[in-house]
């Protein structure tokens, strides 16, 4: 008997040990470099103006009807995303290959070997979205369905439909995994600027501006998303970048007057 408990509390001690998709996720997108320079001050208000702008982001939507339907609204929050993270790509290739030309050897060569850090943060969110829809398609029966197999007799049907019972459990339980995962990546990834401080710690600060008013000017050319006063929503869609510019002047100040790093160090000059 008392090795039958020790089983079964040894098998609930590794099923507990399973990391869930809050830890994966946080791993790969939160910077992890270890002799990377990182003040609680600074992280404390990041994470303070993100979860002010999601509070923010939820009040509009429940003060203010919608401008469209739940649908296009979505879909049109799925668009932005997409042309979002595009342009997200775009700059930030374009400034950090500029900062890593632009620094002295062997600096240069240092900070490309540093880039495994944001290409593991952007590949973590891609996988997690790509999971998720693979198993929304598998769960709507657009990949495998009971009617692309045929009928095979009474007890190889009732086998299949098992099969496809369990497989559909297994792809829900994935699909909620996928989901968090890609959220809580998302939510890491645009707070730590997809782990650029990997590369340099100056990096976050000076290219957050330059991403968060490019997607301003991408919601300028936007309908907008609830039926609200002009001067709700102007101070709605100012309030992001003129926080995230702020903050970023005030970590690079304070990055030099406490820690010493300034970009003519950081580039060798």
């Amino acid at each position: 008997m008392s090795s039958s408990r020790g089983g079964a509390s040894a098998r609930l001690r590794s099923i507990r040990s399973i990391p869930g998709p809050f830890a994966v996720a946080t791993t790969l997108t939160a910077p992890s470099r270890p002799d990377r320079i990182e003040d609680p001050v600074v992280s404390g208000l990041q994470w303070a103006r993100t979860a002010v702008g999601i509070v923010a982001t939820v009040w509009l939507l429940m003060a203010y009807p919608l401008a469209e339907g739940r649908e296009q609204f979505v879909m049109g929050k799925v668009e932005d995303l997409l042309i979002g993270s595009g342009l997200t790509l775009v700059v930030g290739f374009v400034a950090v290959t500029a900062f890593i030309v632009a620094a002295r050897s062997p600096l240069g060569r240092r900070y490309a070997a540093r880039l495994a850090g944001p290409l593991s943060s952007l590949g973590a969110i891609a996988l997690g979205a790509g999971a998720a829809w693979l198993m929304v398609k598998m769960l709507k029966g657009d990949i495998i369905s009971t009617a692309d197999v045929g009928y095979h007799g009474i007890l190889v049907g009732l086998l299949l439909v098992a099969l496809f019972i369990i497989g559909g459990l297994v792809c829900a339980l994935a699909l909620v995994f996928a989901v968090l995962f890609t959220l809580v990546a998302l939510v890491h990834g645009l707070n730590s600027c997809f782990r650029l401080g990997d590369v340099h710690e100056l990096l976050p600060a000076l290219i957050s501006p330059l991403l968060v008013w490019s997607l301003f000017v991408l919601g300028l050319f936007d309908g907008p998303d609830v039926a609200a006063p002009p001067v709700v929503l102007y101070t709605f869609l100012l309030g992001g970048p003129v926080s995230v510019t702020a903050l970023s002047v005030w970590e690079v100040r304070r990055l030099r007057t406490r820690h010493g790093m300034t970009l003519r160090g950081a580039l060798g000059r």
